[in-house]
């Protein structure tokens, strides 16, 4: 219900405010894989609809492959266009904290998604996706799910604070439950990775049960080496973000991919909103705003499913 309220409360705001001629930098991962390529889909969406109903609100968007040329990116927001805002879903952690705080520092709001940084308290608002339950989710499926002795395979994403959350509230899960994880690596939310992560295993252990992916994208890959080997009968694999194609595989009753795990690519929208709202309106935006993860199911999945979505 907050969640509802507060997104509600900023549409209504930013159709009726007055012209202040603010700028809001924004700077996310380039599209390199499908949940950041959704995450694009809304931004730049989001922006085009914010730049309608205030002409005098002005955006700086941009996308980066890499942690350095981000740093650069901000370097050259605060340098040459002044930004009295700023969005930004760290590459990684770690480099990205030092600059952040510099901005911060010098009186830049700072909006963190998703990817807290690596010191906390330096940003006034934090809009992110439970990691912690998304991880948990997963971890209570397969607790559930699976015998005590079973065997599993865990796909870790990028070393960042995301990683690490999800990895500990999977871990917290499977306490007591008797099953054992084979391997755990990082996938660096990469089909690609994933596919040759998978098959390493594959080769390494006769027996694996179910397989945990962080990501879909990794769930994907995963997959594709699972269905090249030929031991789609033998385990199921779990990732999570509700792409497309994993939730269309649950209505279909694909075993599988039985369920999934919700982390939506849409809370940049709501995060440049609320940065919006509070720039425009002087309305109290600091503190976090976290989304909770739901588990995707054969009795849920049409709700979840999207056609036009691009993820």
């Amino acid at each position: 219900m907050r969640k509802t309220l507060i997104a509600t409360t900023a549409l209504m705001g930013l159709t009726a405010v007055p012209a202040l001629s603010e700028t809001i930098g924004i700077s996310i991962p380039a599209a390199t894989h499908g949940w950041a390529g959704a995450l694009n889909f809304h931004a730049e969406r989001t922006v085009a609809r914010l730049s309608e109903a205030n002409p005098d609100l002005e955006f700086v968007l941009t996308t980066t492959s890499d942690p350095g040329q981000q740093v650069s990116d901000l370097e050259d927001m605060v340098a040459t266009r002044g930004i009295d805002a700023l969005v930004v879903l760290p590459f990684e952690s770690e480099p990205l904290t030092g600059p952040i705080q510099r901005i911060a520092d010098s009186g830049v709001w700072v909006t963190v998604v998703d990817r807290g940084l690596a010191q906390e308290g330096i940003e006034n608002l934090y809009v992110a996706g439970d990691n912690d339950s998304f991880g948990r989710t997963a971890g209570t499926y397969f607790a559930d799910t699976l015998d005590e002795g079973a065997k599993v395979v865990v796909m870790r994403g990028i070393a960042s604070t995301v990683d690490n959350e999800r990895v500990a509230g999977f871990e917290a899960a499977l306490e007591g439950s008797g099953i054992e994880v084979l391997a755990m690596d990082h996938g660096n939310w990469n089909r690609d990775t994933a596919f040759n992560l998978m098959q390493d295993w594959l080769s390494r252990f006769p027996e694996i049960d179910a397989v945990w992916a962080a990501d879909d994208d990794m769930a994907v890959g995963a997959l594709a080496a699972i269905d090249q080997a030929g031991r789609t009968e033998e385990m199921f694999v779990v990732g999570g973000a509700g792409m497309k194609e994993m939730v269309q595989r649950i209505q279909d009753g694909d075993p599988t991919v039985p369920v999934n795990v919700t982390y939506p690519p849409a809370m940049i929208s709501t995060a440049i909103e609320m940065t919006a709202l509070g720039l425009t309106s002087g309305a109290p935006m600091s503190g976090e705003f976290i989304i909770a993860s739901e588990l995707i199911t054969p009795e849920n999945a049409e709700s979840f499913y999207f056609e036009d979505s691009p993820y």
